[in-house]
Protein backbone atom coordinates (compact mmCIF):
# COMPACT_ATOMS: atom_id res chain seq x y z
CA UNK A 1 0.00 0.00 0.00
CA UNK A 2 1.27 3.52 -0.59
CA UNK A 3 2.25 5.54 2.38
CA UNK A 4 1.88 9.43 2.51
CA UNK A 5 3.92 11.58 1.25
CA UNK A 6 4.75 14.78 3.79
CA UNK A 7 6.31 18.20 3.88
CA UNK A 8 7.00 19.82 5.99
CA UNK A 9 4.10 21.78 6.18
CA UNK A 10 2.25 18.43 6.73
CA UNK A 11 4.26 16.56 8.89
CA UNK A 12 2.84 17.96 12.03
CA UNK A 13 -0.56 16.24 10.35
CA UNK A 14 0.71 12.81 10.11
CA UNK A 15 2.63 13.18 13.75
CA UNK A 16 -0.77 13.95 15.56
CA UNK A 17 -2.83 10.86 13.20
CA UNK A 18 -0.14 8.82 14.88
CA UNK A 19 -0.99 9.47 17.89
CA UNK A 20 -4.61 8.79 17.35
CA UNK A 21 -5.40 12.66 16.77
CA UNK A 22 -7.24 14.17 14.14
CA UNK A 23 -5.65 18.02 13.47
CA UNK A 24 -6.12 20.50 11.16
CA UNK A 25 -3.91 23.46 10.84
CA UNK A 26 -5.27 27.22 11.36
CA UNK A 27 -4.19 30.75 11.50
CA UNK A 28 -2.99 31.88 14.79
CA UNK A 29 -4.16 35.09 13.83
CA UNK A 30 -7.50 34.93 12.24
CA UNK A 31 -8.01 31.76 14.02
CA UNK A 32 -9.19 29.74 10.06
CA UNK A 33 -8.67 26.55 9.87
CA UNK A 34 -7.22 25.16 6.44
CA UNK A 35 -6.44 22.18 4.62
CA UNK A 36 -4.29 21.23 2.89
CA UNK A 37 -1.80 22.47 5.10
CA UNK A 38 0.08 25.57 3.85
CA UNK A 39 2.58 27.82 5.23
CA UNK A 40 0.73 31.24 4.79
CA UNK A 41 -3.12 31.81 5.66
CA UNK A 42 -5.39 32.35 2.41
CA UNK A 43 -7.65 34.74 4.74
CA UNK A 44 -4.98 37.23 6.45
CA UNK A 45 -1.61 36.25 4.71
CA UNK A 46 -0.18 35.29 8.24
CA UNK A 47 2.51 33.00 8.56
CA UNK A 48 1.49 32.11 12.06
CA UNK A 49 -0.38 28.87 12.76
CA UNK A 50 -1.49 26.13 15.05
CA UNK A 51 -2.61 22.47 15.26
CA UNK A 52 -6.22 22.24 16.44
CA UNK A 53 -7.62 19.05 17.76
CA UNK A 54 -11.18 18.13 15.79
CA UNK A 55 -14.12 15.88 17.27
CA UNK A 56 -13.12 13.63 14.45
CA UNK A 57 -16.58 13.92 13.22
CA UNK A 58 -18.05 14.30 10.12
CA UNK A 59 -20.06 13.52 6.89
CA UNK A 60 -19.65 11.97 3.62
CA UNK A 61 -19.72 14.51 0.83
CA UNK A 62 -18.46 12.82 -1.87
CA UNK A 63 -17.29 9.07 -2.46
CA UNK A 64 -16.14 7.05 -5.71
CA UNK A 65 -15.56 3.36 -6.07
CA UNK A 66 -12.32 2.82 -8.14
CA UNK A 67 -12.24 0.02 -10.53
CA UNK A 68 -9.11 -1.60 -12.19
CA UNK A 69 -6.54 -1.34 -13.35
CA UNK A 70 -4.92 -0.43 -9.78
CA UNK A 71 -2.18 -0.82 -8.29
CA UNK A 72 -1.60 -4.54 -7.39
CA UNK A 73 -2.09 -4.65 -3.10
CA UNK A 74 -5.39 -1.87 -4.14
CA UNK A 75 -6.50 -4.50 -6.86
CA UNK A 76 -6.69 -7.32 -4.32
CA UNK A 77 -8.98 -5.79 -1.63
CA UNK A 78 -11.47 -4.05 -4.86
CA UNK A 79 -14.20 -3.30 -5.01
CA UNK A 80 -13.69 -0.58 -2.20
CA UNK A 81 -14.45 3.31 -1.63
CA UNK A 82 -12.94 6.79 -1.77
CA UNK A 83 -14.75 8.90 0.34
CA UNK A 84 -14.27 12.61 0.61
CA UNK A 85 -15.46 13.89 4.13
CA UNK A 86 -16.23 17.57 5.50
CA UNK A 87 -15.49 17.80 9.08
CA UNK A 88 -18.48 18.74 11.26
CA UNK A 89 -15.87 21.18 13.49
CA UNK A 90 -14.65 22.87 10.40
CA UNK A 91 -16.96 22.41 7.10
CA UNK A 92 -14.51 23.91 4.90
CA UNK A 93 -12.52 21.15 5.47
CA UNK A 94 -12.69 18.42 3.35
CA UNK A 95 -10.52 15.10 3.87
CA UNK A 96 -10.15 11.84 1.50
CA UNK A 97 -10.18 8.17 2.80
CA UNK A 98 -11.76 5.31 3.03
CA UNK A 99 -14.83 4.09 5.03
CA UNK A 100 -14.07 0.73 6.78
CA UNK A 101 -15.97 -1.27 9.76
CA UNK A 102 -13.27 -0.33 12.41
CA UNK A 103 -9.32 0.37 12.75
CA UNK A 104 -7.11 -1.72 10.13
CA UNK A 105 -9.75 -3.17 8.20
CA UNK A 106 -9.04 -4.06 5.16
CA UNK A 107 -10.42 -1.32 2.48
CA UNK A 108 -13.22 -3.47 1.14
CA UNK A 109 -14.79 -4.36 4.65
CA UNK A 110 -17.60 -2.17 3.78
CA UNK A 111 -19.98 -2.53 0.95
CA UNK A 112 -20.38 0.04 -1.31
CA UNK A 113 -23.87 -0.12 -1.28
CA UNK A 114 -23.92 0.95 2.39
CA UNK A 115 -22.30 4.37 1.46
CA UNK A 116 -24.63 7.54 1.39
CA UNK A 117 -23.85 10.99 1.13
CA UNK A 118 -24.37 13.04 4.22
CA UNK A 119 -23.83 10.02 6.07
CA UNK A 120 -22.27 10.74 9.58
CA UNK A 121 -18.81 9.37 10.23
CA UNK A 122 -16.33 9.10 13.31
CA UNK A 123 -12.44 9.18 12.29
CA UNK A 124 -10.47 5.87 13.27
CA UNK A 125 -6.49 5.30 13.14
CA UNK A 126 -4.99 2.41 11.80
CA UNK A 127 -1.89 0.63 13.46
CA UNK A 128 0.54 2.92 10.88
CA UNK A 129 -1.54 5.96 11.90
CA UNK A 130 -3.45 6.44 8.63
CA UNK A 131 -6.95 8.00 9.24
CA UNK A 132 -10.22 6.18 8.38
CA UNK A 133 -13.70 6.69 9.06
CA UNK A 134 -16.37 4.57 10.12
CA UNK A 135 -19.96 5.17 10.22
CA UNK A 136 -21.33 6.51 13.63
CA UNK A 137 -24.12 4.79 13.27
CA UNK A 138 -23.66 1.39 11.50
Amino acid sequence: MLSPVTDPDGAPFWQYAAQGELRVQACADCGEPRFPPRPCCPHCQSFACEWRRTSGQGRVWSYVVPHPPLLPDYAEQAPYNVIVVELADAPRIRLVGNLVTGPDARLDSLPPARIRIGAKVQAVFSGAGLPQWVLERP
